[in-house]
């Protein structure tokens, strides 16, 4: 059965914007705050620390779906390398959100501690951890973004049919998988008679 995939491509491609957007916005709903009063409370960074989680989960979905294969003349094998790229920035950006979550856990449990020269440094110790840690976020999440819309602009859209017209090769950027030239066949073999000489009597 021969299968028409014009029109894939160019489908992944939207969709690898789709992805990059999704980390875009994570920057915006994740700011790096300037002083101890703009720190997110337990609540916000809760949702926040979820909303990364949720990310890396469906980076994991995207590539699930791809991984397989339908057997049909595609080779997902760009796509789904970006997506697992991408996955590796998404988790950073999860283990360090998780670092600033423990620095706003501290400063949580001391909020009704009273001011002292100790517990001041700790406090500015422990916002300043968690501030640097929320500009890692912000530095991994850049990455993700940028490296998915770079993968989306390589992305070739070129139909395999259009290739072969203009007699080029399928690039490695290229979901359309090249066909398999068939076997040349040796013509068979004919077999002839050639009959005995005859002896003479």
């Amino acid at each position: 059965m021969i299968h028409d995939h014009t029109g894939r491509a160019a489908l992944e491609k939207g969709e690898l914007y789709v992805a990059a957007r999704a980390f875009d916005e994570l920057v915006r709903q994740i700011p790096v705050p300037e002083s101890p009063a703009e720190l997110p409370g337990l609540v916000t960074a809760s949702r926040q620390l979820s909303a990364l989680s949720g990310l890396v989960n469906d980076l994991a979905d995207e590539v699930h779906s791809r991984a397989g294969g339908d057997g049909s003349g595609l080779s997902l094998g760009p796509v789904v390398c970006a997506y697992t790229t991408a996955s590796v920035h998404a988790g950073q950006a999860v283990a360090d959100y998780a670092e600033a979550y423990q620095q706003l856990g501290f400063l949580h449990r001391h909020a009704g501690t009273p001011d002292s020269g100790d517990v001041s440094d700790v406090r500015e110790a422990a916002f300043g951890a968690a501030q640097w840690r929320l500009e890692l976020v912000h530095g991994s999440l850049h990455e993700g973004g940028r490296g998915l819309r770079g993968s989306a602009d390589r992305l070739d859209t070129a139909p395999r049919r259009v290739l072969a017209a203009l007699s080029r090769s399928t690039p490695a950027n290229s979901i359309y998988r090249a066909p398999v030239p068939e076997p040349t066949r040796a013509p068979a073999a004919r077999l002839t008679y050639t009959p005995e000489p005859r002896r003479g009597r």
